[in-house]
């Protein structure tokens, strides 16, 4: 799909470094067609030793001959670039943001009539290919804008489509949800510690069960609540440990850690 494709990306930081490097990985385009902007020099140079790919500090470089443009900068930073590239970017362009909280719309009134964008959330997991992102397109981009988009993130993990006004609540889900899911393997770890175990033990089992239960439900078959049922025996372990969950109200935790995280990513995109 991107066989041919330019692909410029605006910011070097680690979530422009996992597309680029799933895009490479992946054979979606060859690291000569795709050109990397940041402002630390040691960044350029990295990102040339490893993959070969070419490098500027110039952002309009990076935009000049892309027929995609990724920009992955900061959301604070977004008006400066977008005003710096605004020039070099028209209609055939196809723009993908992964800045948090910023509109398709924001992007789209700082740059040229009928320019196409897609936004997107991906999470940290995305590093090792592992990520979960979801995308949505902007006024201008089409059914076709949509599936290039989902086929770079789908380099780097699972993507799913999503309306545009959902895009808060994915960021409070599974773009902050990594860090729920670690504090989680921590407190188990912890746990484990507090048994008896050493902690490199601890800590393997705790990161090793929770990768088995997410891959339990991702293969679609059985509702989480038929899992935790096929484990909880009567009167056994399980069922003792699930009611001191209960007790201690982690359900209604992580309910209110989402809603929390997405009403701040509303106030961001403020």
């Amino acid at each position: 799909m991107l066989k041919g494709k330019k692909v410029g990306v605006i910011g070097g930081g680690k979530m422009g470094e996992a597309l680029i490097g799933g895009m490479i990985s992946g054979r979606l385009v060859s690291s000569e067609s795709i050109t990397v902007s940041d402002i630390l020099a040691e960044r350029l140079d990295y990102f040339g030793n490893k993959y070969q790919v070419n490098v500027t500090r110039n952002n309009r470089e990076a935009v000049k001959n892309a027929d995609i443009v990724i920009l992955s900068v900061k959301p604070q930073n977004m008006t400066e670039v977008l005003e710096d590239v605004s020039c070099m970017i028209d209609e055939t362009k196809l723009i993908i943001s992964i800045a948090a909280g910023i509109t398709t719309r924001f992007i789209e009134e700082h740059l040229q009539k009928g320019v196409r964008v897609i936004r997107a959330m991906p999470n940290t997991p995305a590093l090792i290919g592992e990520g979960a992102a979801a995308i949505a397109k902007g006024d201008n981009a089409s059914e076709d804008d949509l599936a290039m988009a989902r086929h770079i993130f789908d380099s780097v993990g699972l993507t799913v489509v999503v309306k545009e006004d959902l895009m808060d609540a994915v960021t409070g889900l599974s773009g902050s949800g990594p860090a729920y899911g670690f504090v989680i393997i921590e407190a188990l770890s912890d746990a484990g510690v507090n048994m008896g175990l050493s902690r490199e033990i601890a800590l393997k089992l705790s990161a090793q069960t929770l990768l088995g239960a997410a891959k339990l439900c991702l293969k679609g078959e059985k509702h989480p609540a038929e899992l935790k049922d096929m484990v909880a025996s009567p009167g056994g372990t399980t069922i003792a440990g699930l009611k001191a969950i209960e007790k201690g109200n982690l359900r209604a935790t992580l309910i209110a850690a989402v809603e929390a995280a997405t009403l701040r990513s509303r106030e961001l995109g403020r």
